[in-house]
């Protein structure tokens, strides 16, 4: 795994984007539900990955009082500068965790998952916000050019992927949320006449919003222990029944 430093350049353009006024409204319409969804989250430690340098606002509406922030910008107001996929975090010590657009430009998606997975208590929640590669935002990227300016050359992992990857590492997916239907061109996407598309694209075309909230919780199965089964062979009949203590000394001779 390369150093924080090497990610410098990527870092400054992916907040570039985010400081524009359209990644601004991206980041608008993902505070209104993430501020829902944290609404409900309970315990002591709520953390955030971020590749964003700007502190979040969502936060402030969390019971979770303890907020902590890892993020790979040196100079920023985390408290931790740190990569996703390698956090110098205790495990299963955070009550939940917040991802957002992480996965979408971490270099390994999966071992962050993993991460998170180890630092987590059993219960305890993880909050995913990406790109939906199934979705005009998706069908940006294929233009060209677009794969090698950020944020379109990002991995934009489904959700259905994301699933199933969530399930193999043992947890189980609850709410998910679609926004973001509008075009993602600059000129279309900052107008305001889209509120009745965004409603009717929320009733009938969830699956190919721009971008979905995805919250999971980390399942830890209970094993009952099985009792062995021991079977007593019943002696012939009329056979003599030899004394336990006679046994023993048998076996010390």
């Amino acid at each position: 795994m390369k150093p924080v430093d090497d990610y410098a350049p990527q870092i400054a353009a992916l907040n570039q984007w985010f400081e524009s006024n359209m990644g601004k409204m991206v980041l608008e319409h993902e505070r209104e539900v993430l501020q829902r969804v944290v609404e409900g989250l309970f315990g002591y430690y709520l953390l955030e990955l971020s590749w964003l340098c700007n502190m979040p606002s969502y936060s402030q509406v969390s019971p979770i009082r303890s907020f902590y922030r890892i993020s790979p910008c040196i100079d920023a107001e985390s408290q931790l500068a740190a990569l996703p996929e390698m956090l110098p975090v205790a495990g299963d010590s955070v009550d939940a965790v917040v991802l957002p657009h992480t996965l979408d430009f971490a270099v390994d998606p999966r071992q962050v998952l993993r991460e998170v997975e180890r630092i987590l208590i059993p219960e305890g929640r993880v909050v995913i916000v990406g790109f939906n590669p199934y979705s005009l935002w998706g069908l940006r990227r294929s233009l060209p050019g677009a794969s090698r300016r950020l944020p379109w050359r990002g991995h934009f992992i489904s959700a259905r992927r994301l699933q199933d990857w969530l399930s193999l590492l043992g947890f189980d997916t609850g709410e998910e949320f679609s926004l973001l239907f509008r075009p993602p061109w600059k000129k279309a996407f900052l107008r305001q006449r889209f509120p009745r598309l965004d409603s009717l694209s929320q009733r009938y075309l969830s699956r190919f919003s721009g971008v979905y909230v995805l919250v999971a919780v980390k399942r830890v199965s209970t094993l009952t222990p099985v009792g062995m089964r021991w079977k007593l062979r019943s002696a012939p009949a009329g056979a003599p029944v030899q004394p336990v203590a006679n046994m023993h000394k048998g076996v010390d001779e």
